[in-house]
């Protein structure tokens, strides 16, 4: 997420856009900057920074207490959406996180696609602006996410991840502070291609265990797998509409688009569901959802798009405008879990 603590403050106080907004504390205290907007980074202000040498820099600039709980809340929106299309999500931080789209068949399994279609439905759902970098490793796709913010799309492919590399400037690598920079530009260190021209023998004995960490990611290596923190309790997908929609037929339509992409998501992850959601967001931006649950998995599609449709006539659809409909899948089961089996004996004993 682009300066996500401060765009959330900057969303959610309309008087504090295109301002400079520092996060943290206040600059009479000896507080520091959590979080500053882009209008303040203009100044020289970053994270981490004494709030009153913030204050120093620019004097305009609107001091705002965190609210954490308020971030905590914009990221489990995004979480959900991130869930929507990998296979594995691996959170770094409230708004960061490695995805892992290697089997996904939406959008041609194309991981651009797929990237700019976070990047959207994360506009669409909370307002804010994201970035996103693409790549065949974590490494990579790391350094790709901070190539082109805001609202960047950056791909390195795996015949250019090498020459990326070798071009950058060793203080950009991730993983690599203020210390062990100046120690490698001590040593001669001042880009990829002068570290690819150590050994690994060489760069352990001076980095320890990093030295072999910094010799696979000269060469654009790093065979780390994306690892996820929790086990997928739902699949779902939303989509919010750029014009407001009260006709019911319509959104029956968007209703079984919506159940055809749902239920590709649990074929392609050997999934199956016991209970269906469907969200409705009016134009108020009132948000209800209405559920069913059954005793046995959702045999198909077709039965999908018919319970969906039956817990529409549970909703204000036809009376009320909506901007946005979801529909989601839990009570999740895996192919090899199948339901326990009671076994039976044979209790007659013979004579």
């Amino acid at each position: 997420m682009d300066a996500f603590y401060a765009s959330v403050e900057q969303r959610d106080q309309p008087e504090l856009r295109a301002r400079p907004v520092v996060v943290g504390g206040q600059p009479n205290s000896r507080g520091v900057v959590a979080a500053c907007s882009y209008e303040a980074r203009q100044f020289g202000i970053h994270s981490a920074m004494a709030s009153s040498r913030a204050y120093r820099l620019c004097p305009q600039a609107v001091f705002v207490p965190p609210r954490f709980e308020a971030y905590r809340q914009v990221s489990s929106q995004i979480q959900h959406i991130f869930w929507q299309y990998a296979s594995e999500v691996e959170p770094l931080s409230l708004d960061e996180a490695y995805l892992d789209v290697s089997d996904a068949s939406l959008l041609a399994g194309s991981a651009t696609r797929i990237a700019q279609a976070i990047k959207d439905d994360i506009k669409a759902e909370t307002q804010l602006i994201a970035s996103a970098g693409v790549s065949y490793n974590k490494f990579l796709a790391k350094m790709a996410s901070d190539m082109d913010k805001p609202d960047g799309l950056y791909v390195i492919t795996p015949d250019q991840g090498e020459a990326f590399v070798a071009a950058l400037p060793i203080g950009k690598f991730h993983g690599i502070g203020p210390a062990t920079e100046a120690k490698m530009h001590h040593l001669g260190v001042k880009t990829g291609a002068d570290l690819k021209a150590w050994s690994a023998l060489d760069l352990t004995a001076r980095f320890g265990k990093s030295g072999g960490y910094y010799y696979h990611i000269s060469r654009g290596v790093d065979l780390r797998p994306v690892r996820s923190s929790r086990q997928r309790k739902s699949l779902g997908k939303e989509t919010t509409f750029a014009v407001d929609i009260c006709d019911t037929s319509e959104l029956l339509a968007h209703i079984n688009a919506l159940a055809e992409t749902v239920f590709k998501l649990l074929l392609v992850k050997k999934m199956q569901a016991k209970t269906v959601t469907l969200k409705v967001k009016y134009s108020n931006f009132r948000q209800i959802t209405r559920s069913i649950s059954l005793p046995y998995p959702i045999e198909g599609v077709v039965q999908m798009r018919a319970l969906l449709a039956d817990l529409l006539t549970k909703t204000g659809v036809g009376k009320q405008a909506v901007r946005l409909l979801g529909v989601t899948v839990s009570g999740l089961i895996t192919e090899d879990q199948d339901d326990e089996k009671q076994l039976t004996f044979d209790l007659n004993v013979a004579d």
